[in-house]
């Protein structure tokens, strides 16, 4: 007999996170329901390192001890780049790459298998206070590291219509903040008229929700209009999130990254001009191929020398089939390492400056649902992190607070 019941676990990015709790909800439609005592389970996977792939290779051969009798469905990035691998598991019953994960749903439900449009539209909902919204996918860059145009395929986009109609639902659940977010997010309308610039000025203009928050951006899309509508708007969030990937020129190259460190340093440069108050984050992959000392020490200084608020460090993981990992002066793994806890410690240090430079400010705070002994946290507008004690009734408010050094948490 079909309990009807399932469990749902994602890796990686938040694009993943979306489509994964678009799949839920799907099941939970079709009358089954999550339980830790799953008959069928997805795994929406990730590919983005060796060390990701080695995650969801565990985490799977886990839950097949753990749960014998259940169903596992294997999706994501990690199942279209090696599906036949995944597919030799333990446990396994099927396998969809991104293209194609929804039919996951129609798997587990008995259905007949659907041809997935090119790109789907899915939010998050089962967070209280914010939703994910997925209006782009895939990539057209190619760079050298990565293996994204393999796993997510070729740069599509939702059309603005459409992505207001998610809002509405999205505000109807009763959630606070939306965080738009995609593969290549710059790239959004692409092949049409429509453009991210565009989409913004429309969501900013519908202000249905309190918070919209703009997911990673190549910086050489980040427009100085995009730059210009976030400081003037009062839903559009002071955080932007800029992947660098090195701040030498030679390994920029060497990446085909689409632009070099005086370009990302205008965008910085910018941003703090116009918003004094702004979070920015930015990604660095330590280690790319023949990165020598000299040239990890230039990035280095470079990234220093810049307002930044921290970093996502990445160390470089050799891919197959991408152009990287052929080059021949790999840097040793130690090296790697090495140079990762310096960036690491630099994120740190750049936080804290950050938290320390808006000590005492007034700044709207949104309670988020996490009791952790009987402390509850949440996110200024511009991403500080936040606590306070513990009150159900605060769950999924802004309320505007006094940052104090006690209640920081970085």
């Amino acid at each position: 007999m079909i309990k009807k019941s399932f469990a749902v676990f994602t890796f990686g990015c938040k694009l993943n996170f979306s489509e994964s709790s678009d799949m839920a909800r799907q099941l939970r439609e079709r009358g089954w329901k999550e339980s830790s005592e799953p008959e069928a389970i997805i795994v929406n996977s990730c590919a983005v390192t060796h060390t990701a792939e080695k995650k969801v290779r565990n985490y799977v051969a886990n839950l097949h001890r753990q749960h014998p009798e259940a169903r596992i469905v294997v999706v994501g990035c990690y199942a279209a780049l090696r599906h036949d691998l995944v597919a030799k598991w333990d446990g396994v019953s099927a396998v969809f790459g991104n293209r194609d994960k929804l039919n996951a749903v129609h798997f587990i439900a008995g259905e007949s298998l659907d041809n997935t449009p090119a790109f789907f539209a899915t939010y998050s909902s089962h967070d209280r206070t914010r939703s994910f919204l997925k209006i782009q996918d895939g990539c057209d860059y190619h760079c050298t590291y990565c293996t994204v145009c393999d796993a997510r395929g070729e740069s599509r986009s939702d059309n603005i219509a459409h992505v207001l109609q998610n809002i509405e639902k999205i505000h109807a659940e009763g959630l606070r903040e939306i965080n738009i977010t995609g593969v290549n997010l710059g790239t959004f309308g692409q092949g049409s008229e429509e453009n991210l610039l565009g989409l913004l000025r429309a969501i900013d203009k519908q202000h249905l929700v309190d918070r919209v928050r703009i997911s990673s951006i190549e910086p050489n899309l980040l427009t100085d209009e995009i730059i210009e509508l976030v400081a003037n708007s009062q839903i559009l969030m002071p955080h932007f999130h800029i992947p660098l990937q090195c701040g030498c020129d030679k390994i920029l190259a060497l990446m085909h990254r689409r632009y070099k460190r005086e370009l990302f340093q205008h965008k910085i440069l910018k941003i703090k001009e116009l918003i004094p108050h702004a979070c920015i984050a930015i990604d660095i992959i330590s280690g790319f191929p023949s990165e020598s000392d000299e040239d990890f020490e230039d990035s280095y200084t470079f990234v220093e020398s810049l307002p930044l608020s921290y970093l996502h460090v990445f160390t470089y993981s050799r891919r197959p089939n991408t152009i990287a990992n052929t080059m021949k002066e790999q840097v040793p793994e130690p090296v790697k390492r090495e140079r990762t806890n310096r960036l690491l410690a630099l994120s740190e240090i750049k936080k804290h400056h950050f938290y320390q430079q808006h000590c005492g400010e007034v700044r709207p705070v949104l309670w988020e649902s996490e009791n952790i002994n009987n402390q509850m946290f949440g996110f200024t507008d511009n991403y500080i992190k936040v606590a306070a004690p513990y009150r159900e009734d605060r769950i999924n408010e802004i309320q505007k607070i006094k940052l104090e050094e006690e209640n920081f948490q970085y």
